[in-house]
């Protein structure tokens, strides 16, 4: 279903009449801040769908065609001995191959083996670049772990600096955090551990980890395995998440005395109104991924249960125990959540040292998680943080 794409403030669409692609088209650019993405290899997927708008399955043979060109690619320029040639083709064919299977609902074979593709990619560049050092680490999670990625400070830094928690939303993964994020906290002088909390990425797709509105155990456990490594700090440890982010991230700190600061990139206040309001609309609402993901990431069978599921997706009477410093950045013409949730959640909020941060376009995308204009936002984000940990 293809729903038109508003623009309230300027920005670029590819495909008038479908926001969710042209939203999508945005975050693969987005990935381009880190190396991530490539504005000619988008342009040209984006070029070959031309007409197609709707049509799911051209939509994954064509981003999936870009992955396999810049893995072989990379492949090539490895057998030759171009180490950081091929890590940065494996890095955006991993990008790639996520963006073509992030429509395809059931997760099928091919789907699925697009997904592993694109981890196997990642891991190849994290294994040739030079920068910044990313280590796969797997973080025990009750009976099952956590899979994510640690990255410590670029350069000279404290001897055990403080680590910000990194997340993604309800349908991003840990690849696209690290993209978007990782390179500007790492070069302030903190560590991260970008996760693939319950309900995305490898944790729902391979490990049976479906989403829950109890995010703070995941948080805590986290914390726990940070806790007890001796090369950063972990009771000086932030909290970062965009999008569900903006769920996930607060309801963690609230419930989660131990972080010493909190980041939502995208307001939440919520969630179950939200849905409430898409699935009436029957769906014929700006969604970053079709509707059906929903049931998907709850392990439902009907949208009627997924509805009772997200009764719990609420912020009121939960931030309001919150005591970190706390930071709320929106975009002002974000078409998914309003204006008006991230209001709601800044005035809850415990916190005494607390800032609802606004772009509007010429200073920082506007669009949901300010995907149309980024970088200064995740500056001003990673400033933030850098300040509030004493980096």
């Amino acid at each position: 279903m293809a729903v038109r794409a508003l623009r309230k403030v300027p920005w670029l669409i590819y495909f008038k009449d479908n926001y969710r692609w042209s939203f999508n088209v945005h975050i693969a650019l987005a990935m381009g801040r880190s190396g991530g993405g490539e504005l000619g290899e988008v342009d040209q997927a984006c070029r070959a769908l031309a007409g197609k708008s709707g049509d799911e399955g051209a939509w994954f043979r064509e981003w999936r065609k870009m992955g396999d060109r810049l893995r072989l690619r990379g492949e090539k320029d490895l057998k030759r001995g171009r180490k950081l040639s091929a890590a940065n083709s494996f890095q955006r064919a991993c990008t790639y191959y996520q963006m073509g299977e992030r429509f395809r609902l059931p997760k099928d074979k091919a789907a699925l083996a697009a997904y592993k593709e694109s981890i196997r990619c990642f891991r190849r560049y994290a294994a040739l670049a030079d920068r910044p050092a990313i280590t796969p680490v797997e973080i025990p999670f009750g009976r099952k772990r956590l899979p994510g990625y640690f990255i410590l400070p670029q350069g000279r830094a404290k001897a055990r600096p403080p680590v910000v928690v990194l997340y993604n939303g309800f349908d991003g993964t840990k690849e696209m955090s690290v993209n978007w994020a990782a390179d500007a906290l790492t070069r302030r002088g903190m560590a991260c551990v970008v996760v693939d909390s319950p309900g995305v990425g490898e944790s729902i797709r391979f490990r049976g980890i479906h989403l829950r509105y109890d995010v703070e155990v995941a948080g805590s456990a986290i914390l726990g395995w940070l806790e007890r490594r001796r090369d950063v700090n972990g009771r000086r440890a932030a909290i970062m998440a965009p999008s569900l982010g903006g769920y996930y991230a607060p309801r963690t700190a609230s419930m989660e005395p131990r972080f010493k600061a909190c980041v939502a990139w995208g307001a939440q206040w919520d969630y179950h109104a939200i849905w409430k309001k898409r699935i009436e609309a029957a769906f014929r609402m700006q969604l970053p991924v079709p509707g059906d993901h929903l049931c998907w990431s709850l392990k439902t069978k009907t949208l009627e249960q997924a509805l009772k599921k997200l009764e719990r997706f609420k912020l009121d009477g939960v931030v309001q125990r919150m005591r970190c410093p706390f930071l709320l950045v929106h975009g002002l013409d974000d078409q998914q959540i309003p204006m008006s949730d991230a209001r709601a959640c800044h005035r809850a909020v415990g916190s005494r040292d607390k800032t609802l941060k606004v772009f509007s376009g010429p200073d920082g995308g506007a669009q949901h998680c300010n995907t149309d204009y980024l970088s200064p936002v995740v500056d001003y984000m990673a400033d933030w943080l850098k300040e509030k940990l004493g980096a």
